[in-house]
Formats: C-alpha cells, structure tokens, sequence
C-alpha cells in the first residue's frame, strides 16, 4: 500500500531488542514482497511464527478449466449457485488463466485459517457482511466492500449470515494503478478515490491455542500447516503492507461530455489484469451525447462483467439481471443491446440525467478459460441477444 501505518505496540527503532513482559524477547517477521524491494510489513509475535509441528498434504480437485471454443460471448447466472462450504474451500470457479482466477462464493460458514502463497487476493461483497480476522488484525466488511488481501497473510473469514462474494486470486500482487499514485506513493487529486476512503485494521487481534492447523496454497496445491502457538499473537506490526477495504460507493465517477472509456473506471491493476468499477454516475451531458457504451472490440483483452446492482441499461433485453456475469472475449466486437441507445436517449430527453447501475469489470489480457461453476450456471441464449 502507498501510505505509511502503525497498529499496536512497536519499538522506537526497526530490528532492535522488544521484550515481552517475561524478559524475553518478541519475534519479529517481516512481510515483504519482491524480495526487500517493494512494500513490507514488520510484525511482532509472542511466539517464533516458524514454529510448526506437522505438514500435511490436502488432497482436492481440481477445478478443470476448458477454453472458449468455438468463441462467443456468454452469460451467467450467479443467482443459480447453490451455496456450499466456506468462503476459502466453497470457492465455485468461474473463469480461469494463467495470471487470474475469478470465482464465486455463497456461503454462511466460517473458514479454516488460510494463507494464499501464491499472490493477493480481491473479495468484492455483493450480499452480506463478515467479519475478516487476520495477523493485523480484524476488519468488517458489508455490501459493496472490496477487500484486499496481501500474499501470504494468515486469515480466515467470519460471516454474519450468507455471505455473496466475488473473489479474485492473483499468481502476484493486486495494488491501486500506478497513475493514481505520486512517484512517492501518494494518491494524486485526479485519482478517484484517495487514503481517507480506505479502511484497515485498527489494533491487534490476540488469540491463544496451540497446535494450531492453517491451510496454505502454494503453486504445488495445498498444505496444512500446524503451528505450535496460534498465528494471531501479534502486539504490533508498521509498514506499508496490509489488508484494506475499499467501499465501491466512495469510487468518485469521471465523467465526460460524451461517453467515456472503460480505463476511467480502473479501481486496480494486478499481473496482466485489471478490476474496474461502474458505479452510480451522472450521464454524458454533451447536448448529442448517446448515454451508453459504443460497440468496441477489445483485441488485447477478455472484458469480464458482473452485475453486482442497479440498473444497467446498455444490456436491457439480453437477460443479464443483479448477479449475472458476462463475459466477452477477444475476437468479438460487443456493445450496447438493439435498442438501448434509442432508449437511453429517450429517458434523458425526459429529463433522467444519472445511471443506476453497480457492476465489477475484470479485463485480462490473457484469454479467460471457462470453470466448472460458469459451465453450470451459463445462460445459452446470451450469445444471440444481439441479433433478435
């Protein structure tokens, strides 16, 4: 993260003796990524966090990802998932390559504690709310909530009811784009959200237990850790290293007097991808302006589209409702439904000057890959919409 934080208790000085009430010392991990070159974090445990008793091999299938052939365009409906497990093994795949994989989780269940070594995550919150306990601490989370969770963080997922989420898993790191950011880090006025709108742990989270079993995924699958002492027994932590929420109401739209471009829209970039928000947003305000998308054909990219609420009025008449996704691949040119710009012009000469509508847009610039959730849930008569 670009800005700078302290939670709990640390020392004046980095790397030097902190005692604990006993005499002994605390141990320090430090959490950086891009190998002491990039953003880290300094925890401080009550016990060594490289103790461990037992590794164990957790045997799952895995999700078989099949390509987009013959190519069309295709939509889901995320409202037939049936719920199932936690928010970390209940994970029902949708779409996979080899820098992303995007799924869906509908679940009441509590998680096991989990780490995932092979990049960051974003869970985006369409229903529900949870409370997210992690090595820095806790945080809430609700409707709308993105949260990001940095690479190798001990976590676990604590919903409050059924919980309907989004989550993305990155093979590396997930961070707020490079031109939002001053070249010290620090989000710039044009940026369309900034540091006051981001949300992080606000003091330590202490638990006790010992042999303490934590589910790790790394590249070869997954493993169950035991711990000796609980991971959560961290005083203090600083750094620039940590999870957040961000609220997708306190993206602030950029608007233009003619339709604007899908970039304006990018809330972060990850390896060879990008997570952008639609929100509600006033209309393009040019006397001539046609208030909805123009036919563009992505030819670098997989455009992914869910529909998370509101109103989207450049697909009415395809059958994409709140909680469809759509997805439209290189090598198809895609746009409004027939009639939707007529209509749109029509409500704003009525007066209606503002969208109603709340969507979250992966695009990847390596084809998307179709994940057994996304081959059970698909709407088939999608890819013909344009044509009636």
């Amino acid at each position: 993260m670009p800005f700078y934080r302290v939670v709990g208790e640390v020392p004046r000085k980095r790397h030097v003796r902190f005692h604990r009430p006993d005499g002994g010392l605390y141990a320090e991990e430090l959490m950086g990524e891009e190998g002491f070159s990039s953003d880290s974090s300094l925890l401080y445990h009550e016990h060594p966090p490289t103790a461990i008793v037992k590794s164990e091999g957790v045997t799952t299938s895995p999700a078989t990802l099949t390509p987009n052939h013959p190519l069309r365009p295709r939509a889901y409906r995320t409202q037939e998932l049936s719920p199932g497990g936690d928010l970390v093994l209940g994970r029902q795949v949708l779409f996979g390559n080899e820098d992303v994989r995007i799924s869906f989780a509908l679940t009441g269940e509590t998680s096991e504690l989990y780490r995932n070594s092979v990049g960051d995550e974003v869970v985006y919150v369409q229903e529900g709310s949870a409370r997210f306990e992690s090595v820095y601490g806790a945080l809430d989370v609700a409707e709308g909530d993105y949260l990001v969770i940095p690479t190798g963080t001990v976590h676990r997922w604590v919903p409050d009811g059924t919980l309907r989420a989004l989550v993305i898993e990155a093979r590396g790191h997930i961070r707020p784009p490079g031109r939002y950011l001053s070249k010290y880090g620090q989000f710039l006025e044009h940026a369309p959200y900034s540091e006051r709108d981001l949300r992080a742990p606000a003091e330590p989270l202490r638990e006790r237990g010992e042999h303490v079993p934590v589910l790790v995924r790394t590249r070869a699958g997954l493993s169950r850790l035991t711990y000796q002492h609980h991971p959560f027994d961290v005083v203090g932590w600083d750094g620039c290293l940590y999870p957040y929420a961000f609220n997708i109401r306190d993206f602030e739209p950029i608007v233009k007097r003619t339709h604007a471009p899908p970039p304006v829209h990018q809330t972060f970039e990850g390896p060879n991808f990008v997570i952008c928000s639609f929100c509600p947003r006033p209309l393009d305000f040019h006397d001539q302006a046609v208030p909805v998308p123009y036919n563009h054909h992505n030819v670098d990219s997989d455009e992914v589209m869910f529909y998370a609420g509101g109103d989207y009025t450049a697909r009415k008449g395809s059958g994409i409702g709140v909680g469809s996704i759509s997805l439209h691949p290189a090598g198809f040119t895609h746009g409004p439904q027939p009639g939707a710009a007529e209509a749109a012009i029509a409500a704003m000469d009525r007066g209606h000057t503002s969208t109603d509508e709340t969507a979250v847009m992966i695009d990847t610039f390596r084809p998307l890959h179709l994940g057994p959730a996304a081959l059970g849930c698909e709407d088939s008569d999608y890819a013909w919409s344009w044509a009636k």
